[in-house]
């Protein structure tokens, strides 16, 4: 859950590296660091600075030259934020340099071991380890000292490692967690992140893990732990520059927001197949025969993907009618799950490098289970490891909190689901149905947005709420979950979801004016169900915000949205709620992008 970037060329490395932290600091924003070094240099030159890549930048001295360099912004799991744990760490004699994403599991041994041998360590890292071994590593050459090295470590990294006795290389190893070059002319970039490199380059390779490379300015080359050559092509990453900039929005998070109307236009684009009123989804690699032998979905996910994967599911069984459930990929690669040859695994990550949901894919591929990705990043990890899979194409999304990226994704569902129906019983009319509720979207997204200064205004009077209660029924519930957890992040108000038909189970002890409770009300075969929910709040005097397809009385504030397929409420309903959450922290003064203790892609446990 780091950022790393490294540069090697003829351009002055400290500008670029930083520039490449400023577009990562959503990565990890607790501290940050720079080494860089040169082929005329006598040795490295290292600034480390607790706080934001603003902190860093002030602290790096005007002639701070080097045309080598990496750098790095952290996210905190050993040690507390300092300039001590910050990174690179480097070897008591200054000569090895170490940028780090990931986490060693045997580290404490190793440190033991090494302190045995009269080793001081100064910081409380995992990461300082790699900095000894390479250094006592008895290798003649760079590479052979971070193989030597790696070998050794067990756990999850992605590291970039520069060393003052070999000035013209960065070497790079990567298991568990993200590392991509970028080819440029005559110069070099690695990151553990696109995000870092599409201002200078769009030809990137993404290591595997297990693989390692060497970067020189001129050439780059790849290669096993083991030593062996491997073979790899540069591809073009579609984002451009411009796609990181806030093009005007005060936040990420609102721009994101309202970029969601274009960017559900671009997963439904090329996919719809009127003819057969289903759509086209290629890279699935399921034809219709493997798709009538699947017996049940299993869909796995963290976050705001597991919410994303509980209304997947629902659209799964209503419309294909195979039993589906989603659960967190977190729990389901502890328990040691029975994995059925007539299921179907869905892995389902933004980044597509999220580690709990990888480590998920490889054991269900261990065992033989075929597993489809849904995924925003090409190329990404889970991608690369799935038998097939929809890209979600929501384009870059930089706010830690997800918006536009959750909003995608159940999009994406609604065409999986709609393609698993029609392979089945779904009918030729209620396919056109639902093919022309897909195409409603994004005229519907903007209409909910037009509202924002209704929702602004609602976010004032309950930004004083100390804790809120979500509650939804069937479909409203994992819109219920998500909306919860959309506050939580961004704004630190406590926040639970229940679904509806469980308030006499419990929840309606909590019940009072102090804790005012947002509603999912959509208007289909349970309105009446959801109305009597209504109806046991405000009986114990408790306030309500309903959203719902027209006003509700029982409700202290109704945002009304506009009606869609009964199947794809869940998906518009939820935009409104990503705006109360965002206009209740905007209230409260909160970092919006950078919450506290979170970063945006958790690639450890």
């Amino acid at each position: 859950m780091c950022g790393i970037v490294g540069y090697i060329g003829r351009r002055e490395a400290a500008p670029l590296l930083l520039e490449g932290l400023q577009r990562l600091e959503y990565r990890g924003y607790d501290s940050a660091g720079v080494a860089v070094t040169s082929p005329k240099a006598t040795g490295l030159k290292t600034v480390k600075a607790k706080g934001r890549v603003r902190d860093l930048e002030a602290k790096v001295p005007a002639r701070f030259k080097g045309t080598t360099g990496i750098a790095h912004t952290r996210w905190a799991t050993h040690g507390a934020p300092s300039d001590v744990n910050a990174h690179p760490h480097l070897d008591a004699e200054g000569k090895v340099a170490v940028v780090h994403n990931g986490i060693i599991d045997n580290a404490s041994d190793l440190r033991r071991k090494l302190e045995a041998d009269g080793v001081e360590f100064l910081s409380e890292t995992d990461t300082e380890v790699l900095t000894h071994l390479i250094a006592r590593s008895g290798a003649e050459k760079l590479e052979d000292k971070v193989r030597e090295t790696v070998r050794l470590i067990e756990g999850t990294y992605g590291i970039a490692v520069l060393h003052a006795d070999f000035p013209d290389r960065i070497v790079v190893a990567r298991n568990g967690s993200p590392v991509v070059l970028g080819i440029g002319e005559k110069e070099m970039f690695v990151a553990s992140d696109i995000a870092a490199l599409v201002a200078h380059t769009r030809q990137i390779v993404t290591l595997d893990d297990g693989e390692m490379a060497t970067l020189k300015a001129d050439d780059f080359r790849t290669y096993t732990t083991e030593g062996t050559r491997t073979t790899a092509e540069p591809t073009t990453v579609e984002w451009e520059a411009a796609s990181y900039d806030m093009g005007g929005h005060d936040t990420y998070m609102h721009k994101e927001i309202h970029e969601q109307a274009e960017a559900v236009d671009r997963v439904l684009r090329g996919r719809i197949d009127d003819r057969f009123s289903t759509v086209r989804l290629g890279g699935l690699n399921l034809d219709a025969r493997e798709a009538r032998r699947i017996r049940r979905v299993k869909i796995l996910g963290c976050g705001t993907s597991y919410h994303a994967g509980m209304i997947g599911a629902q659209m799964i069984e209503e419309l294909a009618r195979i039993p589906a459930d989603a659960e967190p990929a977190s729990e389901f690669r502890y328990r040691n799950a029975v994995v059925d040859p007539d299921t179907l695994y869905v892995a389902v990550s933004q980044s597509g490098e999220t580690y709990d949901v990888l480590a998920a894919v490889q054991e269900l591929k261990r065992k033989g289970a075929r597993v489809l990705g849904v995924v925003n990043v090409v190329g990404s990890a889970i991608a690369r490891e799935a038998d097939g899979g929809i890209y979600v194409h929501a384009g870059p999304e930089v706010c830690v909190v997800s918006t536009k990226c959750f909003t995608n994704t159940t999009v994406a569902f609604a065409l999986l689901a709609l393609h698993l129906g029609r392979t089945r019983d779904l009918s030729v009319s209620d396919g056109k149905r639902i093919i022309e509720g897909l195409r409603r979207l994004p005229g519907q997204i903007a209409e909910i947005l037009e509202q924002e200064e209704d929702v602004k205004k609602l976010a004032l009077q309950y930004a004083e709420a100390r804790s809120m209660l979500f509650i939804g029924r069937v479909r409203g519930y994992p819109v219920a979950r998500e909306a919860s957890l959309k506050l939580k992040e961004v704004s630190y108000i406590h926040a639970e979801a229940y679904p509806a038909s469980e308030l006499k189970h419990g929840p309606l002890a909590l019940i009072e004016p102090a804790l005012p409770t947002v509603a999912i009300v959509p208007d289909d075969d349970l309105l009446e169900k959801n109305r009597a929910a209504l109806e046991e709040i405000k009986a114990r005097s408790g306030r309500i915000l309903a959203v719902a397809h027209r006003e509700q009385e029982k409700a202290d504030h109704t945002v009304v949205v506009p009606k869609n397929e009964n199947e794809l409420d869940p998906i518009l309903m939820g935009i409104p709620l990503q705006l109360l959450a965002y206009h209740t922290a905007l209230a409260l003064g909160r970092d919006i992008d950078k919450p506290r203790n979170l970063a945006k892609s958790v690639t450890v446990e």
